[in-house]
């Protein structure tokens, strides 16, 4: 439960060079061993379970139990119930579905179901609070209209899909204060109808989406570039939010905050938490919602005001994407299981896991973020109490503005909620704060969009 700054006692805490602070644990040691938990192998195995379907395009048969979108999508749901069985019942398994018309949407030629394949994993104290992962099911050839064709999508998106399965299958081992949703979306290729299906349900109804983590490629390293790099992806976020109104682009152009929306902070939280847990493998942020002229399943999210980035390869190979298969003046075409690298794969599993993990572990982030310190020689900031067994209290972080990721912060125990950063000048610096459980998991950051008044 969140109160109110008015109905509760704040205490003020001076932050000089002599305070003391009783921080929790700066690691939690569970987030290495889901790390590396995910199996290469196991991975492998369930991209070539899909790429077996023949084809996954949106316009393909849904009858067949073998062939298409259909037979594939009740696969998923099979393992998705597979994996549920083994941890006792712990997932809620269902099917979304959604009619989308053909009037205005050039890629469908007749009026087609979409239909999302979703695992619930519910959290113990915050079942109603949702981070997710997901991957899309469908695949397409070199037309965007073509159901019949061979279309592996080995890469895309398979290694998204058997990421997402995988993950589930490693986090449904562990227990967590909030939910995760495991997600495979479909119609990503005819027009992101999956994605915009569930962003829609979830703002009608209210759901408390922390964040999605949309990954789509995350299986190549050899790029058409001639690059070979396993050791990066990508990050993409938008630096604010669509939906943001008319106040917030004026406190933006007055305040600051230009880069800093959800989206980007939990992207930053990716970076975090890939840097501490992870060997070998570093997260590259894309200031961007995605690539240039390109679109994910992520952004119905961003459209619908929740969070969202994309995971994905650093380098991509574009003659594996979007292809018939076939052979031109020796060069391949087609995303085929031969263009994967699993073990790349399962390593970028870990890192959404991790996320995933340390996310739904965290209390939720601060509400009602403040800030003052015009002309004056420090910076105040305070938010809203929390009611959280699990609260150890907060990280107060600050970086310059010039910075991608937070340089500095100050850990302030629960029960504090009004602080001033002692010779910090609210001028140099851009801020925010970040909820920290006993277990040393952290929420997203919040950037402040308040001024605190001054005081007399």
């Amino acid at each position: 439960m969140i109160r109110s700054l008015t109905t509760i006692l704040t205490f003020t805490v001076i932050l000089g060079l002599n305070a003391q602070e009783t921080a929790p644990p700066s690691v939690d040691l569970r987030m290495y061993d889901i790390a590396k938990a995910p199996d290469a192998k196991r991975i492998e195995a369930d991209i070539r379970k899909l790429v077996s379907f023949g084809t996954r395009h949106t316009l393909s048969d849904t009858l067949s139990e073998t062939r298409g979108i259909g037979a594939a999508r009740r696969w998923i749901k099979s393992e998705f119930d597979r994996i549920s069985a083994a941890c006792n019942n712990c997932l809620e398994v269902d099917l979304q579905r959604g009619l989308v018309t053909k009037e205005g949407n050039q890629r469908l030629p007749q009026d087609t179901w979409i239909v999302n394949v979703m695992a619930i994993q519910r959290g113990a104290q915050y079942p109603d609070r949702y981070i997710i992962m997901s991957g899309d099911i469908d695949s397409r050839v070199s037309d965007v209209m073509n159901g019949t064709s061979d279309s592996p999508g080995a890469n895309d998106n398979a290694s998204g899909m058997a990421g997402v399965l995988e993950a589930a299958r490693i986090l449904s081992g562990y227990k967590f204060s909030s939910s995760i949703i495991y997600v495979g979306l479909s119609g990503e290729e005819q027009g992101l109808f999956g994605g915009k299906i569930m962003a829609d349900k979830a703002k009608a109804e209210g759901w408390n989406i922390v964040g999605i983590l949309n990954n789509d490629m995350i299986g190549n390293i050899e790029g058409l570039n001639g690059v070979i790099d396993n050791t990066t992806f990508r990050v993409f976020s938008e630096p604010t939010p669509v939906e943001e109104t008319e106040q917030q682009r004026i406190w933006r152009r007055f305040y600051g905050g230009e880069v800093d929306g959800p989206s980007r902070q939990l992207a930053r939280y990716v970076d975090r938490m890939v840097d501490q847990y992870c060997t070998n493998l570093d997260a590259v942020m894309i200031y961007r919602l995605d690539r240039f002229g390109r679109g994910g399943h992520h952004r119905p999210f961003n459209d619908a005001g929740f969070a969202g980035v994309r995971i994905m390869e650093t380098n991509e190979n574009y003659n594996r994407q979007h292809q018939d298969l076939r052979t031109e003046n020796g060069v391949e075409y087609g995303d085929v299981i031969e263009g994967v690298n699993f073990d790349y794969a399962a390593k970028l599993t870990g890192a959404n896991a991790i996320v995933l993990a340390g996310i739904a572990a965290a209390p939720p982030q601060p509400a009602n973020v403040q800030i003052g310190g015009a002309v004056q020689p420090s910076t105040r900031l305070r938010w809203d109490a929390q009611d959280d067994p699990n609260l150890a209290g907060y990280r107060v972080y600050w970086r310059d503005t010039t910075a991608p990721q937070w340089q500095y912060s100050r850990f302030i125990p629960a029960g504090t909620t009004d602080v001033t950063l002692e010779n910090i000048i609210i001028d140099n610096y851009l801020f925010g704060v970040a909820s920290v459980g006993k277990d040393g998991n952290e929420s997203l950051v919040v950037y402040p969009t308040t001024l605190i008044p001054r005081r007399n």
